[in-house]
């Protein structure tokens, strides 16, 4: 079922807006699909003006930067140690914006959005 991203209906005080129009093409939006961990899949998506979204279904590996040394190298995702968007993202291996990753180098704080980028990239955390 599509989602509708227009205006509510409702005012936050709870009286209602008289509608302007019907729902409109380019107020729909799209069903989530979050990012696993597994061997990579991306999901191609026309968006307005012919252009295209990539979007990450599941992924293996993860662009990982040291800020220490600056190098930013392909390593291998093990697992989600701590996502703060939702708690059940962790058993279940979902990789968004801000998730902890576990990867062969150390954990790492994921900085983009893979539902909208079609990439993990991250950042090495210090462990003191």
């Amino acid at each position: 079922m599509a989602q509708w991203q227009g205006r509510s209906r409702r005012k936050p005080s709870g009286g209602r807006y008289r509608p302007q129009r019907k729902k409109r093409r380019f107020e729909i939006g799209r069903e989530q699909q979050y990012a696993s961990i597994g061997t990579q899949r991306l999901k191609l998506y026309r968006t307005k003006g012919g252009n295209q979204k990539v979007r990450m279904l599941a992924a293996e590996f993860a662009n990982v930067t040291d800020p220490a040394s600056g190098q930013t190298k392909k390593v291998k995702i093990v697992t989600v140690k701590d996502n703060p968007s939702n708690p059940h993202f962790v058993t279940r291996n979902i990789v968004t914006r801000s998730a902890i990753i576990q990867t062969e180098l150390g954990m790492a704080t994921v900085t983009s959005k893979p539902g909208q980028h079609g990439v993990i990239n991250a950042v090495l955390v210090k462990t003191s």
